[in-house]
């Protein structure tokens, strides 16, 4: 097979040879790792959504026609880049693994990206294909595809799922159809993989325009998702379930192929709403939620049927995505009896967690210690490459057997991004803690200029460079507004041109959902200064703007 390698970095060769020496690297493919959980475990449960129920037999053989027939009934071929723009739906977790199965990487994008996000991705990927939901809610997926089919040279095949395929496209059936027939199967089996090659393109939260690409391989992405199963308990009888986007990295390597792995369950949620996710809870009897943010988390402990809802199936409840309060914590234990956790994970690799034997401080104050013992972890100073010692705010820098060494298509970035000794810098600030002789980290903020709502990543500086383009905007600072429940919302400063008028949310909010940008980045409140305050060095003080917005918020509180 034919892959374009050069643009991702590859992990040292000693490491490497150390990885495969203590058996953490395989040389499996993730593939053929499925393959091998479906022969094992073939007719329990493997996947419950809305829309039905696979085993794990019917898992496998519905992903292997879907490969074959990608590899029969189109013109991609093994190597070949895909954007995934589908829900949590049965068809997403098939063409997922079809993709794995034959060599075919997929780039995670989101239903809910826009225009402009799925167009730029696709041209810095060099993706040829083009995966869309056409029942998604409220988005026309399926005219977003074929606008960009014929607007990006290299973007040849448009495949439809859940709805008819328009001319020039070809529908998720139509795949699966030609999967099934005699010989393509066997075209399958002699797709040639390398444990080392491109298994997944992940989106990473980076801190400039859009999101940098994180690549993930087969080899280390199966042993991420090994390591975690191992960390969370999960058996064969283990049924895991995801309230968030599937193809996130959260959905994949924290909740889908673990389970699986293991022959066990999971169940991939239609969507965040309180009361389904409880019900889904009692009727599947689910014990292992591997990431919850806390305004999901919330949302569930303040439902109606929250207390009424026999929740006594969960075994493991972490907590994710953002730090949740020790109020929280202990809510969710005393009032519904969860046990809980917390976990800190990146599209980059590193997982963290809080041990269920940990200490309670350590539960309440950290997100835990490294999920592997061959992962490496060091507190920088944000200025250079000089270790802090405990209990220090510093810059956590980290690299591992899944931890990737480097973004693709972005030598320059990588330079800041990597330590010289290959540590990748997160550009999160945590303290280390040391417990009863034990490292435990507590993220206590961030470098990046990321807006974190929801467990959503908004990155600042994509929002402004559009906002800045609007004819009435002079300049334009985007900062976090605290939420009780999203944790962040996103707020606008806007400097105007001279006798502008004051725009709405709902106007700028028409002018960017125009300029193609997602609805969840959207600016949910406006604020016009005449000038914006500044560093000592000259630069827009987001601080002080940050202290504005908190300030007015609190006053507001108060009023009401």
């Amino acid at each position: 097979m034919t892959l374009d390698i050069d643009p991702i970095p590859l992990v040292p060769p000693e490491r490497a040879v150390r990885y495969r020496r203590d058996g953490l690297w395989t040389g499996e493919t993730l593939g053929d790792a499925l393959r091998s959980a479906a022969r094992s475990h073939p007719v329990r449960a493997a996947l419950v959504t809305a829309d039905g129920r696979l085993t794990h037999r019917e898992l496998d053989e519905l992903s292997e026609d879907f490969g074959a027939g990608l590899l029969a009934a189109t013109e991609l071929e093994p190597g070949d880049r895909v954007m995934f723009q589908l829900g949590n739906v049965l068809e997403t977790v098939v063409a997922y693994y079809g993709c794995v199965k034959a060599g075919i990487v997929p780039v995670c994008t989101l239903p809910q990206h826009g225009e402009r996000e799925i167009g730029q991705l696709a041209q810095h990927t060099g993706a040829r294909g083009h995966l869309v939901q056409a029942d998604f809610r409220n988005r026309d997926l399926v005219g977003l595809g074929a606008e960009l089919l014929a607007g990006i040279d290299a973007l040849d095949t448009l495949i439809v799922v859940r709805g008819r395929a328009p001319a020039g496209a070809t529908s998720y059936d139509e795949v699966l159809a030609a999967g099934g027939r005699a010989g393509h199967r066997s075209a399958l089996a002699e797709v040639r993989i390398a444990a080392d090659d491109p298994v997944a393109f992940q989106l990473s939260g980076g801190t400039t325009g859009l999101p940098k690409i994180a690549p993930r391989r087969h080899e280390e992405y199966l042993y991420n998702a090994r390591v975690w199963a191992e960390a969370l308990g999960l058996r064969p009888d283990s049924v895991v379930m995801h309230p968030l986007p599937i193809m996130h990295n959260a959905g994949i390597v924290a909740a889908l192929q673990p389970a699986h792995l293991v022959g066990g369950t999971c169940v991939v949620a239609p969507g965040a709403d309180p009361g389904p996710l409880l019900e889904l809870v009692a009727t599947e009897r689910v014990t292992v939620l591997p990431v919850v943010p806390p305004a999901v988390a919330i949302r569930m402990l303040e439902h109606e049927a929250a207390a009424s809802t026999d929740l006594s199936s969960i075994e493991r409840f972490c907590l994710g995505g953002q730090r949740p309060s020790a109020e929280l914590l202990e809510r969710l234990e005393r009032d519904l009896r969860i046990p809980t956790q917390q976990m800190f994970g990146m599209a980059e690799g590193m997982f963290l967690y809080t041990p269920p034997e940990a200490p309670e401080w350590v539960r309440r104050n950290t997100v835990g210690t490294p999920i592997s013992p061959a992962d490496e972890v060091r507190v920088l100073d944000v200025a250079d490459e000089t270790e802090v010692p405990p209990g220090t705010l510093g810059e956590l820098a980290c690299r591992g057997p899944y931890t990737i060494t480097g973004y693709y298509r972005a030598p320059q970035h990588n330079i800041s991004a990597f330590t010289s000794d290959g540590f990748y810098r997160t550009g999160d600030l945590v303290t280390r803690h040391v417990v009863e002789g034990r490292d435990y980290y507590a993220i206590d903020g961030r470098i990046k200029d990321v807006i974190n709502r929801g467990a959503e990543k908004i990155h600042a500086e994509e929002v402004e460079e559009l906002l800045a383009s609007h004819p009435d905007v002079r300049n334009a600072a985007l900062v976090a507004m605290p939420d009780p429940v999203l944790g962040e919302r996103i707020c606008a400063y806007l400097v105007l041109t001279d006798g502008a008028e004051h725009p709405t949310v709902g106007s700028m909010g028409e002018f960017l959902i125009g300029r193609g940008l997602a609805k969840f980045k959207l600016p949910e409140r406006i604020e016009i200064v005449e000038a914006f305050p500044l560093t000592n060095v000259g630069k827009v003080s987001k601080k002080d703007l940050r202290a504005d917005i908190e300030n007015k918020i609190e006053k507001e509180v108060v009023r009401s």
